[in-house]
């Protein structure tokens, strides 16, 4: 069933700028190609991402012009040769790097999955980054054991916040590291057995306390700046450091020497690569996730919701680390 429109709304990324340049406007409807889907997008999940990719900022830099926008869910409109086994009207979630600030976006069949049932579409588009991500670096790349502690910090934010509910379904004790008190309950309230407010002076005899001197055994990073240093010799003897991202905008130094005496492990997390690298694994990671989901385990937290129209104000909550949880685009 082909696109029965000829012009769609998108946000567009015109030339790499401040995101204050961004704009809304009427692109052509885009038409799958062989191995391709065309989705109706009813609502997009805002990443830190979305703004860095935006202003060329980030690991990758797609042809101008593009529209900003990682995952979404929608509905399947039509689809390109060769596609098998995902019809027209099914609801669906897809990562697509970019695209998804858009009505209409496309998108590789490979990487499309239909709803989990009982999941709406504002939970669904804010879905696939964060918890990939999460339970790629916890389970893959720290392989996080029960019993374990586990350090979050930006832990009230998207990914974190979904590695405080993972970390605790893997069995760990998590600590949980965020700006204000109300991020801190939030944190409690997803299952943080301990919290810190990052203003607290005294970090490490903190993290010191609270492990009885021991040390934490995997610390999840997706804001690096200031904090990672005192974070990195708080680690146990065989710890982890995940390096997520650096929200904080400023990539910290560390002293190799701090590795060497814990024998500690700096280890590099980024899903999407990984993805693309190891798909078969990805959909196995997947399909637990979404049976934890099933299985009320995991709760998405949307915290914000905002029409296309309104994109600017939504980036800027997640650009300047105010959200909670998850903020959303709703499309359609």
């Amino acid at each position: 069933m082909p696109s029965e429109k000829r012009h769609v709304k998108a946000v567009l990324v015109r030339e790499f700028a401040p995101l204050d340049q961004l704009s809304l406007a009427e692109v052509p409807a885009p038409a799958p190609a062989a191995g391709q889907v065309l989705i109706e997008v009813r609502a997009a999940g805002v990443n830190f991402m979305d703004g860095l990719i935006a202003q060329g900022k980030y690991q990758t830099k797609p042809p101008l012009p593009f529209s900003p926008g990682a995952e979404v869910a929608g509905i399947i409109r039509s689809v390109g040769e060769g596609v098998t086994g995902i019809a027209p009207g099914t609801r669906v979630l897809a990562a697509t790097g970019h695209g998804g600030f858009a009505e209409q976006v496309i998108a590789p069949a490979a990487g499309v999955m239909p709803l989990p049932e009982g999941m709406d579409f504002a939970t669904a588009a804010g879905f696939p980054i964060v918890y990939a991500t999460s339970h790629h670096a916890l389970k893959d790349r720290a392989q996080l054991r029960a019993g374990e502690t586990l350090l979050v910090l930006g832990a009230a934010g998207g990914v974190g916040l979904t590695a405080v509910e993972i970390g605790k379904v893997m069995g760990a004790r998590v600590i949980a590291c965020a700006s204000s008190e109300e991020k801190l309950a939030l944190c409690r309230e997803y299952g943080a057995d301990a919290t810190l407010n990052y203003s607290a002076p005294d970090l490490r005899d903190r993290l010191r306390e609270l492990t009885g001197g021991r040390g934490v055994d995997v610390v999840y990073d997706p804001v690096g700046g200031p904090y990672a240093e005192p974070c990195v010799r708080s680690l146990a003897f065989l710890g982890r450091y995940l390096v997520v991202g650096f929200a904080s905008g400023e990539i910290p130094k560390i002293p190799l020497n701090l590795l060497l005496l814990k024998q500690a492990s700096l280890v590099g997390v980024f899903w999407g690569a990984y993805a693309k690298l190891r798909p078969e694994h990805n959909a196995a990671n997947f399909a637990e996730l979404f049976a934890w989901y099933a299985q009320g385990r995991l709760k998405p937290h949307v915290s914000e919701t905002y029409p296309l129209a309104d994109f600017t104000q939504a980036l800027d909550t997640v650009m300047n680390r105010r959200a909670k949880g998850k903020v959303v685009l709703l499309i359609q």
